[in-house]
């Protein structure tokens, strides 16, 4: 019988396992830590409304009202340096333990940082305090440099210029968003940059930053440098995991994050891993595979409470059908599925002309993924039928 559970990780995934866990019956004692010392707040906003000024801070809290009854001992400003898994004891800084029947890793992601010394004026975005920081640099006439052309790049781009600052994007590959959408799609979506006035720089990397203190600038690997007053690192995130070093957890060696079967438990018995972190297997990819999906954060800690509370009936978490969206320069991209190298791209509504259309992936004829700029309506039905293929026996 379970009788207390210690879930690592304030954010999305943490409380939404706090929450499936009540709501599934759980009545024992719940300990929630996480490492920042605000309560939960939702990331999305940080690129977008509130980087612009248009959403307040308080506007991002997670909890509710309604959350109170959770009784949950909120361990907020508190960071894990370890986990005894023989004991289900995590470690904190500062050498307490705290020991539960089950512990939950939710620990999330943290933005990649480029190698050297950071100057004032550079930024990544992955916390409110980031967010926060950035803002007050965002000023009219400022020369922004974004090193990466993902998505948060986009987002922060597309927030910079509504702001009035001079922005150039820098990516390493040929086509933004190739990676997730294809070249032929990626370079669509990077058509909005120049629909904007943002200067796109592709297939070249960064040498370093450059700056006594104060960045002052941004050199190519071509030679090329260009004047910045902030820059910001978009060049990815890595799962917070390092915590985890000697606990015999299983990493891994692709994603980077904790192992998992498909109902999101590791090899060790009650120690499960849900969100960023967690690298479950996946039915439709055939393997391991990690998202960074807020969807994914909020809907999968429901399995996970299922396979600790020994509660078949929620759906095991390869039945999700992968889902992001992105909002950029008034534009919403919307897209779910899995796509691969070699999947074929058909545009079945719209224009791409206009930035308003559906696009499907198929393989071997079937459809595995959609992409939709500006088509909402459309893409969820697509979406829906995504993922009653998904669900199907196989």
């Amino acid at each position: 019988m379970t009788a207390s559970v210690t879930v690592v990780g304030a954010s999305l995934a943490g409380v939404s396992t706090a929450r499936a866990l009540r709501e599934q019956g759980f009545d024992g004692r719940l300990t929630v830590v996480g490492d920042e010392p605000h309560p939960p707040y939702d990331r999305p906003p940080l690129s977008k409304d509130y980087l612009a000024g248009t959403v307040e801070r308080a506007e991002l809290d997670l909890l509710t009202s309604a959350d109170g009854a959770l009784e949950v001992d909120w361990r907020l400003g508190c960071t894990a340096v370890g986990l005894d898994t023989a004991a289900r004891a995590v470690l904190l800084e500062g050498g307490g333990r705290l020991v539960s029947d089950a512990v939950v890793i939710a620990t999330g992601a943290r933005a990649r940082r480029l190698p050297g010394p950071t100057l004032a004026g550079v930024h990544t975005v992955r916390t409110v305090d980031d967010a926060t920081a950035l803002r007050a640099e965002l000023v009219p006439g400022a020369r922004l440099v974004l090193i990466g052309g993902g998505f948060i790049g986009a987002e922060i781009a597309s927030t910079a210029r509504a702001l009035g600052v001079d922005v150039v994007v820098v990516e390493a590959l040929a086509t933004p968003l190739a990676g997730p959408l294809g070249t032929d799609i990626g370079r669509v979506c990077a058509g909005l940059h120049a629909d904007n006035g943002v200067r796109l720089l592709t297939g070249v990397g960064v040498e370093r930053v450059l700056g006594d203190g104060q960045v002052r600038a941004v050199r190519l690997v071509d030679g090329r440098e260009l004047p910045a007053d902030v820059v910001v690192v978009g060049i990815g995130a890595t799962p917070c995991v390092g915590w985890l070093a000697g606990s015999g957890l299983a990493i891994d060696p692709v994603g980077g994050g904790v192992r998992t079967d498909a109902h999101c438990a590791t090899d060790v018995a009650a120690v499960l891993a849900v969100g960023d972190c967690a690298s479950p297997y996946r039915r439709y990819a055939g393997g391991a595979l990690r998202l960074e999906h807020w969807t994914n954060a909020l809907k999968q800690p429901a399995t996970a409470a299922a396979t600790l509370l020994g509660q078949p009936g929620v759906p095991s978490a390869d039945h999700e059908v992968p889902y992001f969206w992105s909002d950029q320069y008034d534009s919403r991209l919307q897209f779910a599925g899995h796509r691969a190298d070699g999947d074929q791209v058909e545009i079945v509504e719209g224009d791409v002309e206009t930035r308003n259309f559906l696009a499907v992936y198929r393989r071997n004829s079937e459809p595995v993924a959609a992409f939709a700029m500006n088509r909402p309506r459309p893409f969820g039905r697509w979406r829906r039928d995504l993922a009653s293929r998904a669900t199907a026996p196989v």
